[in-house]
């Protein structure tokens, strides 16, 4: 798992208003796009030169592209950075703490101890 990856896809969406708009319309084709365009230059990767480390593994690019958070967190996706995102994405469809609790809910099953959020 490209734990790292996934958090800096979280992390920079998160941070552009557009991009935020963007992966709620569109989540499959924002990934896809992310992937392809700003992974390798947001870890440092010079032109033409590739890595794993700039693709997602398939259950990651599915999660992200589902806006499955249960799922990221299984596979390591830090939680504050979901969760801020997420936020973002659909607390506009809620009223109050609506979307957080549900967020909550979602995530209810898991047990301690939770999944290795190190990266």
């Amino acid at each position: 798992m490209s734990k790292y990856l996934v958090n800096k896809f979280l992390y920079t969406v998160d941070r552009d208003p557009a991009l935020v708009e963007r992966y709620r319309e569109d989540p499959r084709a924002t990934v896809a796009w992310w992937e392809a365009a700003r992974a390798g230059a947001l870890l440092g990767c010079a032109g033409g030169e590739d890595s794993t480390w700039t693709r997602f593994e398939d259950a990651e690019r599915e999660a992200l592209a589902t806006h499955d958070h249960p799922a990221l967190f299984a596979l390591g996706a830090h939680p504050f950075l979901t969760l801020t995102l997420f936020i973002a994405l659909f607390e506009r469809d809620h009223e109050g703490l609506g979307y957080q609790k549900q967020y909550a809910e979602r995530l209810a099953h898991f047990a301690l101890p939770y999944p290795d959020i190190a990266t």
